[in-house]
């Protein structure tokens, strides 16, 4: 578990079409023993539910950190916002995102279903593993119809 997927903690290639995570600072290792709980580590605007919660946490927590930052390059602002801490926290925890049509009406239909999925509060409901992920958003990017209509801000 990396504990604070976001953008700034991403480095794109171009040359090599690849994306590596840096800052492994607050990373913890997976192990029940070495991992506390109640212990809230990141930057909240892109922390799951049950990390803000202080929750123990897996790398499902991760995945939901990069929906939040794709939502972000889509359309240029966060999927939760808040006047306060506070404020930021609840929605998170109880509100759904914020429309991404209502920001970027050019986010095709499937892609919006995807990050929907990727956003679910609850753990048990977002995708399961990287890989499941990774394939999800591949699929959902080839899709002949939504091709090309994607602008993902870098």
């Amino acid at each position: 578990m990396h504990r604070d997927i976001k953008p700034a903690n991403m480095m794109y290639d171009p040359q090599t079409d690849t994306l590596k995570v840096t800052d492994f600072g607050i990373a913890r290792l997976t192990d029940s023993s070495k991992t506390k709980t109640g212990m809230v580590l990141g930057t909240p605007s892109y922390m799951s539910p049950e990390q803000l919660a202080g929750k123990k946490i897996e790398g499902r927590s991760d995945l939901f950190s990069l929906g939040v930052s794709l939502y972000q390059m889509l359309c240029g602002r966060l999927p939760f916002e808040g006047e306060s801490m506070a404020q930021l926290m609840f929605k998170i925890a109880n509100e759904p995102p914020t429309e991404i049509l209502s920001v970027n009406p050019d986010v095709p239909p499937r892609l919006r279903a995807f990050l929907l999925h990727a956003l679910a509060k609850n753990p048990d409901e977002r995708f399961q593993t990287g890989e499941e992920f990774a394939g999800a958003l591949r699929a959902t990017l080839s899709t002949p119809a939504d091709a090309g209509k994607v602008d993902i801000q870098l």
